[in-house]
């Protein structure tokens, strides 16, 4: 609604936001239920979205290619911090599970380091405070328990979110 209200329908970037809020909707509802079946229906509607994302960040422009390094470092210390992950996803249920983590985790990076190329500084912020999030929740679920994993999940994607919205329409 927040993203409604400050214009989003009325520019390609705020529509692509759209879309990429409104998947993350149907993502975090599959999520709601434990099963490996609906972890899966929920990363591909996440997956989606986060392909969203970088068509709104496309959009927007890319026009600070030196940023592409910053979310170069963010997208490898995720990808360090959930090194596990893999590994742990395909013991879980073979490659019916690691073969889609895997995609879902070259998308989310491809989404952070263009979010580190656009003009705005709340963009790149919120992307990575979404991806340190979804690397939290992955590390909790498939290779070990976090403390207060759950609570630091929903707050980290909100205010990513959160902020993602803010800098691409508040520019």
């Amino acid at each position: 609604m927040v993203a409604l209200a400050l214009g989003a329908a009325d520019t390609a970037a705020g529509r692509w936001l759209l879309v990429a809020l409104a998947l993350g909707l149907v993502g975090d509802v599959f999520l709601l239920g434990r099963t490996t079946a609906r972890f899966q229906a929920g990363l591909a509607a996440f997956l989606l979205g986060h392909l969203a994302y970088l068509a709104c960040f496309v959009a927007l422009g890319l026009d600070q290619p030196a940023g592409a390094l910053a979310g170069a470092v963010v997208a490898l210390g995720a990808l360090v911090a959930a090194r596990g992950v893999l590994p742990a996803t395909h013991r879980s249920d073979g490659p019916a599970l690691s073969a889609p983590v895997a995609v879902y985790m070259l998308v989310i990076t491809v989404m952070v380091v263009a979010a580190w190329t656009t003009d705005s500084w709340l963009v790149p912020l919120g992307a990575s405070v979404f991806v340190a999030s979804d690397t939290m929740l992955a590390v909790n679920r498939f290779v070990r328990p976090l403390p207060r994993a759950d609570l630091l999940v929903m707050v980290t994607y909100h205010v990513g979110q959160a902020l993602i919205v803010l800098g691409v329409l508040t520019g």
